[in-house]
């Protein structure tokens, strides 16, 4: 395919999915994560995840592994996971606790907050100070643990001015995690986006979701021109004066981030198959038993569900030009106990249940995708506005950050 990204992306159709070369080439793929998961904040995990000071979670991101871990002050840091010696993965299993961060290969031992503090036989003149860990820019956003992977991060203060006081009555401080899952699904990381941010598909393919979860779009969800249904102004208004902010915002970018608490279906008060909580002793402190769910998104790497009872949150993470892991964790308070105040399988079996559903869609659309047959299609201007809203983010993010590196896809 002898053309240039930046021709691609600038005949893009808008109104259209992209062309093949977006969901399958290689070089495509590799400027994706130079040009955005290289340089934006990405969700990592729930504060809450890190439960005591040793605690930590590894990460990898394209070519960066990382680690996240709880200090001896309670503060939570990232690193990355790259001895100063010679190079070794310090963490090597996906998460666990230690007391201090030890080489596996020369025992290189540094403490919690990154600090070198022991070295064998390196001579008299070597200076510790001079080989800490290598930071990672971390913030965290009312229980919600973000990263940067670049020198000089963007911005991250408007997003969490306007996401903190939404966020803020779910007390995720008070929050545990129930249960994690991570799943592989076989397609490209904007196809899992797409998917996510339109329902059109809904109604044949997620029957347990679609107990709760509303199919019309005049009540689920806010048209393009930003107008609001009377029937969810009537939501927002309701809980807002019960103290949780709920009317949609965006902003950021291109419209990098969203937040609005949507309605579930009329009698749902959770994702459930009963449609009642999931969760006996509630999560934060909402105030209105059928808010329905806070939708929180940031592209390129989470989208969240927080419900009175529960929150949900979900991490995206591109593994290959055709291969994407998400990760879902359902948190709940922290006094919650399962057996008594939670049922397990109750708790995770609607999303459990979603989540296959959308591999198994994601995965055909990749296949069918690479064809050499394939062509970009129409959106529905009804059910897909949120599809090309992400797709027109994600062309001007790309269109913005080529110059710097310029390189060509072919």
């Amino acid at each position: 395919m002898p053309q240039s990204l930046t021709t691609l992306l600038a005949r893009r159709q808008p109104g259209y999915s992209l062309e093949r070369a977006f969901y399958t080439d290689p070089d495509i793929y590799a400027q994706d994560l130079e040009s955005i998961f290289y340089r934006e904040w990405l969700y990592a995990i729930p504060a809450c995840q890190l439960t005591k000071p040793g605690a930590y979670a590894q990460l990898q991101i394209g070519a960066y592994n990382i680690f996240l871990v709880k200090g001896s002050d309670g503060q939570i840091r990232a690193f990355h996971n790259s001895c100063r010696h010679r190079g070794s993965v310090i963490c090597k299993a996906r998460d666990g606790l230690v007391a201090k961060l030890v080489c596996p290969y020369h025992q290189w031992t540094y403490d919690l907050d990154g600090r070198l503090i022991w070295a064998r036989d390196m001579g008299p003149d070597f200076d510790p100070s001079r080989f800490s860990l290598r930071p990672v820019h971390l913030r965290d956003l009312a229980g919600l643990i973000y990263i940067c992977l670049a020198d000089t991060p963007p911005d991250f203060d408007a997003f969490a001015e306007m996401a903190r006081p939404y966020l803020a009555v779910h007390d995720l401080g008070r929050a545990k995690v129930a249960y994690s899952s991570r799943i592989i699904e076989k397609g490209n990381w904007k196809l899992v986006w797409e998917n996510n941010r339109e329902c059109y598909h809904c109604a044949g393919t997620h029957p347990a979701l679609c107990r709760s979860f509303p199919l019309d779009p005049a009540v689920a969800g806010v048209a393009a021109d930003g107008s609001v249904p009377p029937r969810l102004q009537a939501h927002f208004d309701k809980c807002e004066a019960a103290g949780a902010p709920s009317r949609f915002r965006m902003g950021g970018f291109a419209g990098q981030y969203r937040l609005a608490r949507m309605p579930l279906q009329e009698k749902a008060l959770s994702y459930t198959m009963d449609l009642k909580p999931a969760v006996r002793r509630p999560l934060g402190h909402v105030g209105v038993p059928d808010a329905g769910t806070l939708l929180k998104f940031h592209y390129p790497s989470t989208w969240n569900h927080f419900l009175p009872d529960i929150s949900m949150t979900f991490r995206v993470t591109p593994i290959g030009p055709t291969e994407t892991e998400v990760t879902t964790t359902w948190l709940v308070d922290k006094d919650a106990v399962e057996g008594v105040d939670y049922d397990l399988k109750r708790l995770t079996e609607v999303w459990i249940a979603t989540n296959d559903e959308d591999r198994e869609i994601v995965e055909a659309n990749q296949q069918g995708i690479n064809s050499p047959a394939y062509t970009p299609g129409p959106y529905s201007p009804v059910m897909e506005d949120g599809v090309e809203q992400f797709i027109d983010w994600y062309i001007r993010t790309m269109q913005r950050a080529l110059p710097a590196s310029a390189v060509a896809a072919e």
